[in-house]
């Protein structure tokens, strides 16, 4: 690559103020929200819309220089971070969001654009959005697609796959594709826009979204209900699944993810002693949904050992405790964090072999564990680990196939877990993925040693 070269083809395209060599200022850029991951970046690049990232990658591919597609930096497993030389892209300014159809509630909204104005634009039009995570304020559209971000409401709505009417995407040659706004049904060919999600920008960038809304829910009614132990616990998952309607979310905390997240949080939830396990049960509907969840609760008879119920503007109290966990993790110090799934059934065993497999590994070492009870999605936190160690890391994850799950829920694969893939994905599998990349990237530059071996 001709450094100079590139940087003057660059500055033609963004500018600049927009061009980001000092190594004080790329910095912000060259670390995950972890801390584990990261390196330099040959230049920080900021285009302001689609035509400029194209053109951006028009000028990469020339040069053959690779390209770390980045949004919010909200990752935790490397994938949208430099690991040494290549071109940041950042999509932090294409941040517009715009109502396509009131009648049928749906938003375009740029790749850079957050979370939480796209929540705000679907407020706006009597609208919600099915997708919520923690760090609504900082994660981004194009990063959420990525990664196919779930969150708290997938037992509803399902994950960012499911709210996708339509992508545009950059591809590495710098040619477009894909259309916004998308028809709400088209099956004319490929859906690019499903290929896309999850792909952690390795096949191509994308640039903007079309992207469902939901109706919005005028009640809303939490609960945190205590139990003695995880199969307590997930027998009454299973329970809410089957008769709760309004059933929203349901959030798992074990002890010590609990105690953390209410001193984060500056507050407490009263639950009597011998509760090892808390689940965080909301409800959303038109009306009466504080009684449904009541009598759901009141139905799961002795094995809820205590509960806390809110309502309305105090639903959000329950949610901060939750929220917390965290920051307050990391607070505690750097963890190593695996986000995998199980089958429902499986979650009890996992938790006691997990903790045991730590202990055994690392005997000093805190295992934290909690997450989204409803589709099996557990965040698997361990303190006390040197950040480059990944034995403990291997372990979990081999431990998570060996019990019939996935060993990336959310977050994706990016660079944390490309072995583990390599251990545990089907050989055929790996092969399809490797055609589809060889395919719409044939030179690897998009992101590569994310999700697939450089």
């Amino acid at each position: 690559m001709d450094r100079a070269a590139l940087a003057t083809s660059l500055l033609g395209i963004v500018g600049r103020d927009h061009l980001v060599e000092d190594p004080e200022v790329r910095a912000g850029y060259e670390r995950d929200w972890t801390g584990r991951f990261g390196g330099a970046a040959a230049f920080v690049v900021r285009p302001a819309d689609a035509s400029e990232v194209a053109a951006v990658v028009r000028a990469c591919a020339a040069a053959g220089a690779a390209i770390v597609p980045q949004g919010g930096n909200t990752g935790l497993v490397g994938g949208g971070v430099p690991r040494g030389g290549e071109v940041l892209l950042s999509l932090r300014r294409l941040d517009g969001v715009e109502l396509v159809d009131a009648g049928s509630g749906g938003v375009v909204a740029g790749a850079g654009a957050t979370l939480a104005e796209v929540r705000r634009a679907a407020s706006a039009a009597g609208y919600a959005f099915g997708v919520d995570i923690g760090p609504r304020e900082s994660c981004t559209v194009g990063g959420m697609v990525a990664t196919n971000a779930g969150g708290v409401h997938v037992v509803r709505y399902g994950s960012m796959s499911s709210q996708l009417l339509g992508v545009e995407a950059v591809l590495a040659d710098g040619s477009t594709v894909g259309r916004v706004p998308a028809p709400t049904k088209d099956n004319a060919g490929y859906r690019l826009a499903a290929l896309l999600a999850g792909s952690e920008g390795t096949l191509g960038i994308v640039v903007r979204a079309h992207l469902r809304l939901v109706p919005a829910d005028r009640e809303r009614a939490a609960a945190i209900v205590g139990f003695a132990d995880a199969a307590r616990a997930m027998a009454a998952v299973e329970s809410l699944r089957r008769g709760l309607p309004s059933l929203a979310a349901v959030e798992i905390l074990f002890r010590e993810a609990l105690d953390l997240g209410a001193s984060q949080a500056g507050g407490s939830v009263s639950l009597p002693a011998g509760c090892d396990v808390a689940l965080l049960v909301e409800c959303a509907g038109p009306h009466g949904v504080s009684a449904e969840l009541e009598g759901a609760v009141e139905a799961l008879g002795d094995a809820a050992l205590g509960t806390a119920f809110a309502e309305g503007a105090s639903v959000a109290r329950l949610w901060r405790l939750r929220e917390a966990v965290p920051e307050a993790i990391a607070r505690e110090g750097v963890p190593h964090k695996m986000d995998v799934s199980l089958p429902l059934g499986r979650i009890p065993g996992f938790e006691r072999d997990v903790r045991s497999l730590v202990a055994g590994l690392a005997p000093g070492a805190r295992t934290i564990l909690f997450g989204h009870a409803a589709d099996g999605n557990l965040h698997v936190n361990v303190l006390g680990l040197p950040p480059g160690d990944e034995t403990v890391d291997d372990a979990v994850l081999d431990l998570v196939a060996r019990s019939g799950g996935s060993i990336a829920a959310e977050h994706g694969i990016g660079v944390a877990k490309v072995a583990a893939l390599g251990r545990h994905a089907a050989r055929t599998d790996l092969e399809a993925m490797r055609a589809l990349k060889g395919a719409l990237d044939p030179r690897g530059i998009l992101n590569p040693g994310v999700v697939l071996p450089a």
